[in-house]
């Protein structure tokens, strides 16, 4: 999952983001309106976490910007306004969930995930296709009942494929949704981590459940095809 965190308080956002990469998500920051707004027109994000107070445009001014052009992209707004009418003010104007400031950084990972959830509802804590199964709240995955260890990134590019089973995943697909903007365009990691899901869930079999699809993408396969 990949995950846009607005805010201009450097150590703040600095702790944001070592939080949410600590749980194995795709995060990019940015400090101010302009840049917000750049950021979340050129990529695809599954949350945005926003700041009510950053350098224009301020959050409200985003979110309703947002919403008015149709982004239905999940948004929690983070905030020191803590009357009743400023939280109102922010679910009207399209916040999906609204966290007043000082927060604990549990109940921040707890809305995030809530949020994640309600968005992907097919997403359920257990996922599976064919023998390879996932606990996402464990975070294991087991093949044919035995464990399987996976690097984050190797976690997280199943994760997306499991959430698209029988779907082809264009390798752009997996960029947006895994890996984040420093990411290298000219490397061959997506490529290298999707061999490395496949040698982890297929190994030698015969009849093997991830699929290249040479010039389109990547699929992942609901039940192993019957060899008989």
């Amino acid at each position: 999952m990949r995950i846009l965190v607005v805010e201009d308080n450097e150590a703040l956002a600095r702790a944001i983001l070592e939080l949410l990469e600590g749980e194995n998500y795709a995060v990019d920051r940015a400090a101010d309106g302009v840049s917000a707004a750049e950021m979340a027109d050129v990529n695809s994000y599954d949350l945005i976490v926003l700041d009510w107070s950053i350098p224009p445009p301020s959050g409200i001014e985003l979110l309703t910007l947002w919403r008015q052009s149709g982004k239905e992209t999940p948004v929690l707004m983070l905030t020191g306004k803590s009357e009743l009418d400023d939280m109102i003010s922010g679910l009207d104007h399209g916040a999906d969930d609204y966290l007043t400031k000082p927060f604990r950084f549990p109940e921040l990972l707890a809305r995030v995930r809530s949020l994640l959830r309600r968005q992907h509802r097919q997403l359920l804590t257990q996922l599976a296709a064919g023998d390879v199964v996932m606990d996402r709240a464990k975070r294991t995955v087991e093949v044919a009942g035995k464990p399987v260890t996976l690097r984050p990134k190797e976690f997280a590019v199943l994760e997306y494929l499991l959430s698209r089973v029988d779907e082809v995943v264009s390798k752009s697909e997996l960029v947006e949704h895994v890996w984040d903007d420093s990411f290298d365009s000219f490397s061959n990691v997506v490529d290298v981590t999707v061999h490395r899901v496949r040698q982890k869930i297929d190994g030698e079999a015969d009849a093997p459940l991830l699929e290249t699809l040479k010039g389109v993408g990547y699929r992942l396969k609901r039940q192993r095809p019957d060899l008989n």
